[in-house]
């Protein structure tokens, strides 16, 4: 767990940064992107990751799951804390972060602080990937519903990609988003001499 800028990373390599609300399955995808089961905590109790936590990849690259915004069954002094943390090291690592996946519930759409965290990765200028977990509860028509409601309030990101309807029980939608992640490492990897 890591609470103090002094304690991130200083290994070389990018960020891939994992935002969402709490309790939207941010540390069950980092476990089925990476083929870890119980890597990245998970719970169903809202508000369970509390700091920014790193999970080195291939000695390359980092995720780093931010805390969850909106509704967390912790104090408040805990809660309070949460967004001058994450916010704070958005801030401070922008030039490594290689791509953000903002992470909605298929079942729910964008939420308002969704669509906050949306426009501040445009105006920062981050590149980024909307995914929406839990496809898996949402039968096939669900799912094309989903899709149309999150590409109307997401819009296309960089590169002009929809977003992603993923499932971290059935692994719907983890090829894609590795295709994108794969994408944006490489774009973000200094020129080789």
């Amino acid at each position: 767990m890591t609470y103090r800028a002094e304690d991130e990373p200083r290994d070389p390599g990018p960020f891939v940064v994992f935002l969402g609300r709490s309790n939207v399955g941010k540390s069950s995808l980092i476990n089925r992107l990476l083929s870890v089961s119980g890597l990245a905590r998970t719970s169903s109790t809202p508000g369970r990751t509390q700091s920014v936590n790193f999970y080195r990849v291939n000695e390359s690259i980092w995720f780093v799951d931010l805390p969850g915004y909106g509704f967390a069954k912790v104090p408040n002094e805990v809660r309070r804390s949460w967004g001058p943390m994450a916010q704070g090291f958005l801030e401070r690592q922008s030039a490594r972060i290689a791509a953000a996946v903002l992470i909605v519930d298929a079942r729910l759409g964008a939420t308002d602080l969704d669509l906050v965290m949306r426009d501040w990765l445009v105006a920062a200028r981050l590149p980024f990937l909307a995914v929406a977990t839990k496809a898996d509860k949402l039968s096939g028509n669900g799912r094309a519903t989903a899709e149309r409601g999150l590409r109307a309030a997401l819009g296309a990101q960089a590169g002009g990609k929809d977003p992603a309807l993923v499932s971290a029980k059935t692994g719907l939608g983890i090829r894609e988003v590795w295709s994108y992640l794969d994408r944006a490492i490489e774009a973000a990897a200094p020129p080789r001499n």
